[in-house]
């Protein structure tokens, strides 16, 4: 077997290995954790379309707000959507850091109005301590 074939079936085998041990370990989050979680991207479509429209947000933080959508539907993601539980980490991530950096520019009330989810959710997104 030449050496360039059996470097890329180790690699594909340590990925497939590292995917696994994070479906596990995703296994053990607390009850609730990942319903929150698949939640999550919904309520930020929907949080990116009300920011998107509303006039008391600034031309800036819409930027940001579309650049979040769009990276919600761009079809190229670091992670592929199609791995379970890890897939959506990516999108995740991403969104979670551009609503955070809207959520310190805007009033709180504008962010509360557009946040369909949980109040505690959007608490811990935003980085509030109260």
């Amino acid at each position: 077997m030449p050496g360039w074939l059996q470097s890329v079936l180790i690699a594909a085998a340590v990925l497939v290995c590292l995917w696994l041990a994070l479906i596990v370990l995703a296994r053990s989050l607390p009850p609730g954790l990942a319903r929150d979680l698949a939640a999550f991207l919904p309520d930020c479509v929907t949080t990116v379309r009300r920011l998107r429209k509303d006039p008391r947000v600034p031309r800036r933080v819409k930027i940001a707000v579309v650049c979040a959508g769009v990276w919600l539907l761009s079809p190229v993601d670091l992670i592929p959507e199609f791995l379970p539980v890890i897939g959506p980490l990516d999108d995740i991530i991403v969104v979670a850091l551009l609503l955070r950096y809207a959520a310190k520019r805007i009033p709180h009330d504008v962010l509360a109005d557009a946040w369909p989810g949980s109040p505690e959710m959007l608490r811990r997104l935003a980085g509030s301590k109260t």
